[in-house]
């Protein structure tokens, strides 16, 4: 089993019940991506998100207990930026909910992304304005900023997989030219 200590994790606290807090973490199209297809609040439900071109992939709801844990396993996976596309396939991502200072705290973990992984840094930093920024948004105010639909404006933190891209695609796009 890998080491706890490596897999991305990140907590923070709202001011709402963990029962509330539950609710919106399974209302993925309410603080992810309006993208997003299929069932999300039932265990063994599977949904699919994807992000233009840049990210999609398929997860199953392996747990749900009301107001105090949400659990996803990642069935496939993919990345326009990265050359190792198994990197999220089998990680699990959960979420633990506990009582504190009268609201929850709310316990991230993506077990499985490590950081030596290529996508970790631009992972770990997505999954910082997911859950920092719309999640907590959507549990304290009831309206979170998940990407919208195709058409719409990218939230902040997809810069820096369109950074990493960019600096990609000088060698992608010369043996594409000439080779």
């Amino acid at each position: 089993m890998q080491d706890q200590k490596q897999n991305f994790a990140t907590t923070f606290s709202v001011d709402r019940t963990p029962q509330e807090a539950f609710e919106a973490i399974t209302d993925v199209r309410g603080w992810w991506s309006q993208e997003v297809e299929g069932v999300t609040d039932q265990v063994g439900g599977e949904f699919h998100y994807r992000y233009k071109d840049v990210h999609r992939c398929t997860i199953r709801v392996t747990e749900l207990v009301p107001g105090r844990k949400v659990a996803w396993l990642v069935l496939d996976n993919f990345f326009n930026f990265i050359d190792d596309q198994t990197e999220w396939k089998g990680t699990e991502i959960v979420f633990e909910l506990s009582e504190r200072d009268g609201g929850a705290e709310v316990r991230f973990t993506h077990v499985g992304l490590v950081p030596q992984y290529e996508c970790f840094d631009v992972c770990s930093n997505a999954w910082g304005g997911y859950l920092g920024g719309s999640l907590r948004s959507l549990i304290n105010t009831g309206e979170g900023r998940p990407n919208p639909k195709e058409d719409g404006n990218a939230p902040d933190h997809q810069n820096a997989a369109t950074a990493l891209r960019a600096r990609r695609s000088p060698q992608d796009t010369s043996l594409a030219d000439g080779e």
